[in-house]
């Protein structure tokens, strides 16, 4: 998994794997699922993600249970 955030587009990017996007799922107020050819999730995109989070250039990641 990877996340990126674009500063110049305002976008940020939760990459789940490493596949090629085919199909495009506007879920409405600037969140895009991205799908690959085999119809499972690929990424999913933030437009105006200033907007949505405090720091689009933090990310604190914790894993919980085993």
């Amino acid at each position: 998994m990877k996340v990126t955030y674009d500063q110049q587009t305002d976008t940020l990017n939760v990459i789940l794997r490493d596949d090629v996007a085919v199909i495009d799922s506007d879920q409405g107020r600037g969140v895009v699922f991205d799908y690959g050819e085999d119809g499972l999730l690929v990424s999913i995109e933030v437009l105006e993600a200033s907007s949505w989070v405090t720091d689009p250039t933090k990310v604190d990641f914790e894993q919980v249970g085993k």
